[in-house]
């Protein structure tokens, strides 16, 4: 494994990470505590060491599962990063919540499913603008960080980028911007790392194999079932995304490589991106993820 610099964190974190999204229910599949406990072992093993969840994953179900493993395999080797700003209402149902009172009472609640007296990163979760810039909502965050609670602050900006998160993250003490990022999304190198670049602040990259769809796995005529939230992009999106992906695949994919460790490894290639998160749902796939990091040191398309 290799490590990089949060930002201005002072946190040196695994360029993989676990993406936690699934372990909420909806990517087509439920999560008992020992399937959660074997990825998350097979994590550790591979030298991973950072975790990314929210509040909204399931009505804080994967802060739970999560916060279970680390009540009995230890927190301290872990970095844990969650967000708030919505509660869940259903499969794929959010209600926002970024008042200042409703963060306070879901960091709260976040602190208790994660078993933790500490959240590494505290990330505003994909909301906008007029509540990120909310004088209350920076108070209760301010006031989190002086009682320990949180150690650090970021902001995950919504898919297309928001150019006033991007530029006032700095200013109003947020050390680290999660976009999307991948193969088929590149636009964050122009919407979002020049900030990153300026201010030092950590880019953790989500959706590294676009929902998967990277990793060579399904075709065009992929169907996902009800319970699985790659069902509501639609099957016309899904067939463009599976084709662009194979297009791209066929030109640059080198000899050797699978494509999900060719598709992580394409993220990392500049340096401000501190680390990907992509989600797993057995322990094979965490490795592979993982070795992903193997290929830095040779030289990618």
């Amino acid at each position: 494994m290799k490590y990089r610099m949060l930002g201005r964190t002072g946190l040196k974190v695994s360029v993989i990470g676990v993406g936690a999204w699934q372990f909420g229910g909806e990517w087509g599949k439920s999560f008992t505590q020992p399937e959660v406990d074997a990825i998350l072992d097979r994590a550790a093993e591979s030298g991973i060491n950072l975790i990314d969840t929210a509040e909204c994953y399931g009505d804080h179900l994967s802060e739970r599962l999560i916060g279970d493993y680390l009540s009995r395999r230890g927190r301290d080797r872990w970095v844990v990063a969650t967000k708030f700003g919505h509660r869940f209402t259903g499969f794929m149902g959010r209600a926002d919540g970024f008042g200042a009172e409703d963060v306070r009472g879901q960091l709260i609640a976040s602190l208790r499913a994660l078993r933790t007296d500490r959240i590494d990163l505290y990330q505003f979760h994909s909301g906008p603008d007029a509540a990120f810039l909310d004088e209350g909502l920076r108070a209760c965050l301010d006031e989190a960080r002086r009682s320990g609670m949180v150690r650090n602050i970021g902001v995950s900006i919504r898919s297309s980028g928001s150019e006033i998160q991007t530029r006032e993250a700095f200013a109003s003490g947020y050390s680290v911007l999660q976009v999307v990022y991948n193969r088929l999304d590149p636009r964050a190198e122009s919407e979002v790392f020049p900030a990153a670049r300026r201010y030092n602040l950590g880019i953790l990259a989500r959706v590294p194999l676009a929902s998967g769809l990277l990793a060579g796995k399904y075709g065009s005529d992929q169907k996902f079932g009800p319970d699985d939230f790659r069902s509501t992009l639609g099957s016309a999106e899904i067939a463009r995304r599976v084709r662009l992906a194979a297009k791209l695949a066929d030109e640059e994919l080198p000899d050797g490589i699978s494509r999900a460790r060719w598709a992580l490894a394409w993220c990392l290639r500049d340096p401000v991106v501190t680390a990907v998160i992509p989600g797993a749902k057995s322990p094979e796939q965490v490795a592979e993820n993982a070795s992903a990091a193997d290929l830095l040191s040779e030289k990618m398309p």
